[in-house]
């Protein structure tokens, strides 16, 4: 027996015991941090889980479109082809209310003569239609206002009036500014790369002037702006999310300090709302803010600063159950491969619950709370009682035990939306609503001052309300922008949203 071990039995004993729990306690930690680093290397690496894209199509395919579309026939070499070749589908036929240009086509004028000695006739016509785009055009629009005096006396003379502007004495038009505005908020154009489009056509308007001509449409808009919060804060349901934004030149704050960019949609189902806010700070005061005289449902993720909503009269919180699977989905990943594991029994309850929902998804709003209570009622009871059970036998750090742990702190808030038919089961409608927002700042990364991040978020507001409410955004934006100088009335505004506007075709 070594010289450093005790000779009383009970201390040896004792300090054996010890042993062993420290190895035990190291092996959980040595399987923990395998199951992080499981996690690590399929982030970069692995498929997402509730990935959109075709997951037979390798994502490099993605960057290489032409070689991955190209027919067998094509000239393309073999190291080219990245991707196999697509059958090619029927094409779709072109929007009947694009303006059409007809060619006729006639037979010349020796051809016309039959071989018999009679003269042809057009006995039918063969059809084919082909898109064409005209190039942006630029033209100036050269305002003359007559000045008209009296020979007679001394009267001052008298300027014709011209038609009222959104930004007066400035060089923009209507058309301009909706231009500016749908390419980097619908297309997601930078504001130098738009300076650079005006530039191939002659005209040399710097980006400040552009991102001035932004912020002040953003100014202009904002009686819309307060009509449609009013139509959100009347909703039964409205969901919330948020996302970083960097802002370069906020007082008192770093460059590289993160700001917020939220998001809110709602509003009955034939007049849909999407407003954008950005704010600063990520603490409780914003969603106080945002949902200040608000009595309805709530829709977020578990971020804590939306718990504050919970003590607001009148607001009653639903969970996210995309969160919650997507939980189990990394828990799912670290499993031994081949094997079933609880990830496994809790996906397949959850995805229980959305299949019931894809059943119902036509059904009206009292057919499918009646569902709900029949179907999904006994499968949560059957998902709670495997919760309840498991949540002891599960270690916290590891991705079982968190995706249980978030389950059962969120429970009550989940299982919430069978109270009404109307009640979505997660909160997918605001991450597709923020979807354009992401992937417009890949584009520009980040916003220079906190003016131009608001303009943002008040454009981004109009866009995406105008699409969601089915109008072209360049046409909707262009007819609001020369209608707004003349309007003063609360009617007129209201005349402008984008549920009142019959559908404008762009110009």
């Amino acid at each position: 027996m070594p010289q450093d071990l005790p000779d009383d039995p009970a201390l040896l004993k004792q300090l054996l015991e010890q042993m062993i729990n420290e190895r035990a306690s190291d092996k959980g930690k040595i399987v923990h941090l395998e199951e992080e680093n499981a996690l690590l290397r399929q982030r970069p690496f692995g498929r997402k889980t509730e990935q959109t894209v075709d997951p037979a199509t390798p994502q490099l395919a993605l960057f290489n479109e032409a070689e991955s579309v190209a027919e067998p026939g094509d000239e393309v070499s073999e190291e080219e082809v990245v991707a196999p070749a697509r059958r090619r589908g029927k094409c779709k036929p072109l929007p009947a209310d694009l303006p059409r240009v007809e060619v006729i086509h006639e037979l010349p004028e020796n051809e016309l003569t039959c071989a018999c000695g009679c003269r042809k006739h057009a006995i039918g016509e063969e059809v084919s239609e082909q898109l064409e785009i005209v190039p942006m055009q630029i033209r100036v629009i050269k305002h003359v206002r007559k000045v008209y005096g009296c020979r007679g006396c001394e009267t001052a003379p008298v300027t014709a009036d011209k038609p009222a502007q959104l930004i007066e004495k400035s060089m923009a038009s209507p058309s301009v500014l909706a231009m500016l505005l749908t390419t980097k908020y619908v297309d997601g154009l930078p504001l130098h790369r738009f300076e650079k489009v005006l530039g191939r056509h002659g005209v040399d308007i710097p980006r400040q002037t552009l991102a001035r001509w932004v912020i002040q449409c953003g100014e202009h808009f904002q009686p819309l702006l307060n009509l449609m919060r009013d139509s959100l804060l009347s909703s039964r349901i409205i969901h919330c999310d948020e996302t970083r934004v960097q802002v370069l030149k906020e007082p008192g704050r770093e460059p590289s300090s993160q700001s917020w960019m939220w998001v809110q949609t709602g509003g009955p189902p034939d007049r849909p709302v999407i407003l954008f806010d950005y704010t600063s700070s990520r603490a409780q005061e914003v969603p106080l803010r945002l949902f200040d005289g608000y009595r309805g449902y709530v829709m977020t993720d578990d971020y804590a600063s939306y718990n504050v909503l919970s003590v607001q009269a009148g607001v009653e919180r639903l969970g996210c159950w995309a969160h919650a699977r997507r939980k189990f989905f990394e828990a799912q990943k670290v499993q031994p491969k081949g094997k079933t594991g609880r990830a496994d029994i809790a996906l397949n309850l959850i995805n229980k619950l959305y299949g019931i929902e894809r059943d119902l998804k036509d059904s009206g709003d009292q057919d499918r709370q009646a569902g709900r209570h029949e179907r999904s009622l006994p499968v949560l009871a059957q998902l709670k009682s495997w919760m309840e059970k498991t949540q002891p036998q599960v270690t916290a750090q590891n991705p079982l035990g968190k995706a249980v742990g978030y389950l059962a702190s969120n429970w009550s808030k989940l299982e919430r939306y069978v109270e009404q038919g109307y009640l979505p089961i997660d909160n997918n409608a605001a991450e597709r609503a923020i979807r354009p927002f992401v992937i417009g700042r890949k584009n520009w990364l980040f916003s220079d001052t906190p003016k131009g991040a608001t303009a943002s978020a008040q454009l981004y507001s109009l866009v995406e309300t105008a699409k969601a409410n089915g109008q072209e955004p360049y046409a909707w934006l262009r007819h609001a922008l020369e209608c707004l100088p003349l309007a003063s009335l609360v009617e007129d505004y209201e005349a402008l949203l984008p549920w009142n506007c019959s559908p404008v075709s762009p110009s």
